[in-house]
């Protein structure tokens, strides 16, 4: 057998070993199938490096270990550096009319708490959730009148409650 057919027998032979090695370092199945990848990429290009009759596979978890440490040495840099992704989405965007929305719904929430209970279930139907008169008469089992009655007074109720504030 020729010292390539042997490193490429061996290097088939040594991959679920490898792949739970990876495991053991990574400890997540995506970055120790990665690593398992980047192994043998990286032993495949080196394989003149290799000497026959050396054990192949400390040869090739050696490999494994400093591609890890690398990668462990990369992420924190990159955490130290840049910022979350989620952060990119709020350059250039003024976040007050955001925070004034946040602080409006907590004071609509706050004044839908003190609405006695058969209006606020109609104001939240009708106007949170969007359902139609029909559907919230149907859903709480009154006539579309009491519906339409009740929240014509939670939603001035409402409104009085938010003046107050």
């Amino acid at each position: 057998m020729t010292s390539s057919s042997e490193f490429d027998a061996g290097l088939a032979e040594l991959l679920p070993r490898l792949r739970r090695f990876a495991f053991a370092l990574a400890r997540d199945e995506a970055d120790a199938d990665d690593l398992a990848a980047q192994t043998v990429e990286r032993a495949l290009r080196s394989r003149q490096q290799w000497q026959s009759g050396s054990r192949l596979d400390s040869w090739v978890y050696r490999i494994a270990r400093n591609l890890w440490i690398d990668e462990v040495r990369a992420r924190t840099r990159r955490a130290k550096v840049e910022m979350p992704p989620e952060a990119g989405e709020t350059i250039g965007h003024d976040p007050r009319a955001g925070t004034d929305a946040a602080i409006d719904l907590q004071r609509v929430m706050a004044a839908m708490g003190r609405l006695p209970d058969e209006q606020r279930e109609v104001v939240a139907l009708i106007l949170v959730e969007g359902f139609g008169y029909r559907e919230a008469a149907e859903l709480l089992d009154l006539p579309i009148g009491t519906v339409s009655s009740r929240l014509v007074r939670g939603r001035q109720a409402l409104l009085a409650l938010l003046g107050e504030e």
